[in-house]
C-alpha cells in the first residue's frame, strides 16, 4: 500500500507542467505576461495584444496542448482560418465598414501619400535581404512598414508562415506605439512654418461616387494583382455595405460583431503560433529592429513626400498629412492632427490626413500583391533580381 501511494504521488508530480516545463517556456511566458503588461496598463493595442499575450501564455504552459502544433487542438482550429485566408480577409471585411473613403475622394492627391510611406515596405524588404533572409521572408518582414497588422499575418501566413509569431508581434506592437514613433520624425524634418500651414476644407462627395469607388477599385486593382483579392475585396465589400444605403444590418454586423469575433479568434491563433521553437531565435531580434526601421522609414516617406506636396501646392498642404499615409487607422491620423495642434490650436488636420491613412490601407495591400505576385510560387532564394523588380515597380507607382 505504501509503495502504491508513493508510486501515485511521483506519477502525479511527473505529469505535472512543473516538471516540463523547459526554460524557453519560461521565457516566452514572461513575454507572455510583458504583452498583457503593455496592454492593460499601458493601454497600447489592448483588443489584439491582451488575447495574442494570453494566447502565447497558454501555447507554452507545458502539457496544455494548446499550441497550434498541437493536431485537433483548440488553437490549431482557429490557425486553421489565418492559414487559409479565413481570418484576415474578414478583419479587412470590418475594417471596410467602418472606413470613410470621403477624405480621399474629395483630395485625390493625398493618394500618392499614402504610396509614399509604402517606401517603408520596400527598404525594409532590401535591408532584410541584406540580414540573410529569403525573399518570401523579407517580403513578409517588409510589410511591417505598411502599419497593418491583418496585412501582415496573411502575407506572412503565405510567405513565411514559421516567422508569423515575431512578425505579428513586430507589427502590431509598433502600431501600438505609433504615437511615440511618429512624433519626432514629423517634427524633425519639418519647420514650425510648415506644421501651422491650414488646409482648405474638403468638399463632400455624393453618395453616387462612394458607391462606385470601392467597385472601380477592386475590378481595376484585382485585374492587376490577382493576389490581393481576399484582402481588397473584403475591404471593399465591407466599404460598400456603409455606402450603399441598403444593407443596414449588414453594415452593423461586419463593424461590430463580425470584427470583434474575428479579432479574438486572430489574435490567439497568433499567439498560439509564439513558442519558444519559433520565437526564441536570432531572425527574431532582425525581425523587431527591422519592424522600427520599417515603420521610421514610412512616416519619413510620407512627411517627405508631403514636403514635396507642400512646395508644389504653394504652401497650401500641410506636410504633417504625409505620416498618416501609413495604415495605421485612425492612429496616424489622430497623430497628425495632434502634432499639428502643437504648433497652431487651431489647426485642425484630421480629415485631411485621414484621406492619406485610408490611402496606406490600400497602399499596404496593394503591396502585399505586389509581392504574392513575385514569389508566392517562384524561387524564394536569389534576391538581386527580384530587388530589381521591385525597385521598377516602385517606381512605377511613384510616377
Amino acid at each position: 500500500m505504501d509503495f502504491s501511494f508513493q508510486d501515485s504521488i511521483s506519477k502525479i508530480l511527473h505529469s505535472t507542467g512543473f516538471v516540463a516545463m523547459s526554460p524557453g517556456q519560461g521565457v516566452m511566458i514572461a513575454i507572455a505576461l510583458i504583452l498583457l503588461y503593455l496592454a492593460i496598463w499601458k493601454k497600447f493595442e489592448p483588443l489584439l495584444l491582451l488575447p495574442i499575450g494570453f494566447g502565447c501564455l497558454l501555447a507554452n504552459l507545458p502539457l496544455s496542448m494548446m499550441a497550434n502544433t498541437n493536431e485537433g487542438g483548440l488553437f490549431n482550429i482557429f490557425y486553421y482560418g489565418v492559414r487559409h485566408e479565413i481570418l484576415p480577409p474578414l478583419i479587412f471585411l470590418g475594417v471596410g465598414a467602418l472606413t470613410d473613403f470621403g477624405p480621399l475622394l474629395a483630395n485625390p492627391k493625398t493618394l500618392m501619400l499614402g504610396a509614399a510611406a509604402q517606401i517603408g515596405v520596400y527598404t525594409t524588404l532590401i535591408g532584410a535581404v541584406a540580414l540573410g533572409f529569403n525573399m518570401q521572408e523579407a517580403s513578409a518582414i517588409g510589410i511591417i512598414g505598411g502599419a497593418d497588422g491583418p496585412t501582415s499575418i496573411f502575407l506572412a501566413a503565405k510567405l513565411a508562415p514559421h516567422l508569423l509569431g515575431p512578425i505579428a508581434v513586430a507589427a502590431y506592437s509598433y502600431m501600438s506605439l505609433v504615437p511615440l514613433i511618429q512624433p519626432p520624425i514629423m517634427r524633425f524634418l519639418t519647420t514650425e512654418k510648415e506644421r501651422a500651414v491650414k488646409m482648405e476644407q474638403l468638399k463632400p462627395i455624393s453618395q453616387t461616387v462612394k458607391i462606385i469607388f470601392p467597385i472601380a477599385s477592386t475590378v481595376i486593382v484585382v485585374l492587376m494583382l490577382p493576389g490581393v483579392a481576399p484582402l481588397l475585396g473584403m475591404l471593399m465589400l465591407g466599404n460598400l455595405f456603409r455606402e450603399s444605403g441598403v444593407t443596414a444590418r449588414l453594415h452593423e454586423t461586419s463593424q461590430t460583431h463580425l470584427i470583434n469575433i474575428v479579432t479574438i479568434l486572430l489574435a490567439l491563433a497568433v499567439g498560439s503560433s509564439m513558442t519558444a521553437e519559433s520565437f526564441l531565435t536570432w531572425n527574431t531580434i532582425k525581425i523587431i529592429v527591422l519592424g522600427l526601421l520599417a515603420f521610421c522609414m514610412a512616416t519619413a516617406g510620407g512627411v517627405l513626400f508631403g514636403k514635396l506636396m507642400y512646395i508644389f501646392s504653394g504652401g497650401k498642404i500641410n506636410p504633417l498629412i504625409g505620416s498618416a499615409g501609413v495604415s495605421a487607422v485612425p492612429m496616424a491620423a489622430r497623430v497628425s492632427q495632434k502634432v499639428g495642434q502643437e504648433t497652431d490650436k487651431s489647426n485642425f488636420l484630421l480629415m485631411h490626413a485621414m484621406g492619406p491613412n485610408v490611402a496606406g490601407v490600400i497602399g499596404s495591400a496593394v503591396a502585399a500583391g505586389v509581392f504574392l505576385s513575385l514569389f508566392g510560387s517562384g524561387d524564394a532564394g536569389s534576391g538581386h533580381a527580384a530587388i530589381e523588380t521591385i525597385t521598377t515597380v516602385t517606381t512605377s507607382l511613384g510616377q
